[in-house]
């Protein structure tokens, strides 16, 4: 799949707090033992949503139990309380917010790590389950170029198009990026199950999760005629149904959660497009 990034806006994301790895063997201290690792992930955020699909795809479950935090934060900053000793354990006179999603190692006590395409990496490369194979080999630039489309194509663009007190223009340009992807994947998935396999890979998982978060916080901050022109791309929303119908995915769809802590994070006006949904994302998670 060939991919043009909207190089112009580079989204910059807070720098992981912990990037450790889980390695091939003893030598590289974290490596790969079955029930020695937890994930601590709330799947109202995009991060531990896309982990939480990627360890169900992968039947995980054994191997690396998970626990599921509030959707929204209670500390300071965005951090959880059930965090901080591991924070604590892990960083001396530690500072930052206790975010999830985190990686922990229930030998030492300590945090593995905080970067959630790391984590999702090491749990497809390290735990061999017999399951989905969500890194097909050869497939790494096109999952990375996925990846990129979604942050600044669609995350970007919608958040510039949605902002508040910035220029007419910029959020024009901003609504033009965003149609321009959308219009692309929406003729690249033509006679398509998958984005870049005929079966499911990470680079699904990354859209989907981009398009959940296209219409259920974007939406919000945009006009309906932007959200009707973001509606008219069939073949994509069509995808978005059939992976929602997905146990992996659908079952991790928190709805409610989502909405709670667009609500307590974000300081933008809702404008005419929080009225006109594109999926009923509820009705398909639940077939």
């Amino acid at each position: 799949m060939t991919v043009t990034s909207p190089a112009a806006h580079v989204s910059v994301r807070p720098a992981p707090a912990f990037r450790g790895r889980i390695g091939r063997d003893a030598r590289s201290g974290h490596y790969a033992v079955p029930g020695r690792y937890r994930l601590h992930l709330s799947t109202a955020c995009p991060d531990g949503l896309r982990i939480a699909v990627t360890h169900t795809l992968l039947g995980l479950d054994t191997v690396c139990p998970v626990t599921f935090l509030p959707a929204v934060p209670d500390c300071r900053e965005g951090g959880h309380s059930a965090l901080l000793p591991l924070y604590e354990a892990s960083a001396h006179r530690y500072r930052g917010p206790a975010a999830a999603p985190v990686l922990s190692d229930g030998w030492s006590g300590r945090i593995v790590s905080t970067h959630d395409r790391d984590i999702m990496r090491d749990l497809a490369h390290r735990f061999d389950t017999g399951g989905s194979s969500l890194y097909p080999c050869g497939a790494e630039s096109e999952i990375e170029a996925v990846e990129q489309m979604c942050v600044e194509g669609i995350e970007g663009a919608a958040q510039r198009a949605g902002a508040v007190g910035g220029e007419a223009a910029e959020r024009d340009r901003a609504l033009a990026t965003l149609l321009q992807t959308l219009g692309a994947l929406d003729r690249w998935l033509v006679d398509r199950a998958y984005l870049i396999r005929d079966e499911v890979t990470v680079a699904d998982v990354e859209l989907w999760v981009a398009l959940v978060r296209l219409d259920t916080v974007h939406r919000h901050h945009l006009d309906a005629a932007a959200v009707q022109r973001i509606a008219g791309h069939p073949v994509l929303w069509s995808y978005a149904r059939r992976l929602t119908a997905h146990p992996a995915f659908g079952a991790h769809l928190d709805l409610d959660g989502i909405d709670r802590r667009h609500h307590a994070q974000c300081r933008g006006l809702e404008a005419a497009g929080s009225a006109v949904q594109i999926l009923d994302w509820a009705a398909h998670s639940a077939r």
